[in-house]
């Protein structure tokens, strides 16, 4: 901030597409395998949607899925999806040009470590993302530089370690996380405003999977049946557990002190 010998933020504009840095390959194949999963998809962003507003940043943005999900949120005042992978950032690019996007809607090739120093975002999303980084811990504090005052970062990742599968390694994750292990990813400079579980059925499918089939990948049949039954039933059952149990966690991190 001025007078303090740091770069102060300023806010980012909305546009068609910038490039930063140079484009990796995403080699995970679950984008499409995942695509027709609404009842998911619906399920996590109505319920991440309040927390979601201003000048959104989402990392590893993919193919856009998470930025049509918020595509009517009066919230958002811009939304900048950044992406490494130069094919799936051109793809977003073209999609873009039609409807269902947010407001000032733009695309950048890169990494965080590409965004402009002085760039500030009130929300930074990692939507199944977080879980590919190595460096989850110096991820969220580069993320943090990057908060205005008041600015969340929202995680939405796979839970507990001991549901990891082929699946998971063949779709390039590191880790998965359960309450402990993602706070302790989380850097002084950020606050641990909520953390809660998502789909607690789900998590006993997972499970079922973990120690019966080990499927590299699920068929589209069982991810057919897991989002149009057993996500609606988590759904209602989430709540009355506490939030407590779900193959999914999510956290929102605020600044320290805010």
């Amino acid at each position: 901030m001025a007078g303090t010998g740091e770069p102060e933020c300023r806010t980012t504009s909305g546009g068609d597409v910038l490039s930063t840095g140079d484009a990796s390959h995403y080699q995970g194949s679950e984008l499409e395998l995942f695509a027709g999963a609404l009842h998911w998809k619906d399920y996590w962003s109505r319920w991440l949607a309040p927390r979601v507003r201003g000048r959104v940043l989402d990392v590893g943005a993919g193919l856009g899925a998470s930025a049509r999900l918020f595509a009517g949120n009066p919230s958002i005042s811009s939304y900048l999806a950044l992406e490494p992978d130069g094919e799936l950032a051109g793809r977003m690019r073209a999609a873009a040009r039609g409807a269902g996007f947010p407001r000032e809607f733009a695309v950048a090739c890169g990494t965080l470590a590409d965004v402009d120093a002085n760039d500030c975002f009130d929300t930074i999303l990692y939507i199944d993302v977080l879980e590919h980084i190595e460096d989850d811990a110096g991820e969220l504090e580069r993320a943090a530089a990057h908060l205005a005052p008041g600015g969340r970062v929202i995680v939405l990742s796979p839970a507990h370690g001991f549901l990891y599968s082929p699946f998971d390694a063949a779709i390039g994750h590191v880790r998965r996380y359960d309450r402990r292990s993602l706070r302790r990813a989380v850097p002084s400079t950020l606050a641990v405003e909520e953390i809660a579980y998502l789909d607690s059925v789900g998590m006993l499918a997972s499970l079922g999977n973990r120690l019966l089939l080990r499927a590299a990948l699920p068929t589209r049949g069982q991810i057919a049946l897991w989002d149009q039954w057993m996500v609606p039933v988590s759904r209602r059952l989430d709540p009355l557990l506490g939030r407590r149990f779900g193959k999914t966690i999510v956290a929102v991190l605020r600044q320290a002190g805010a």
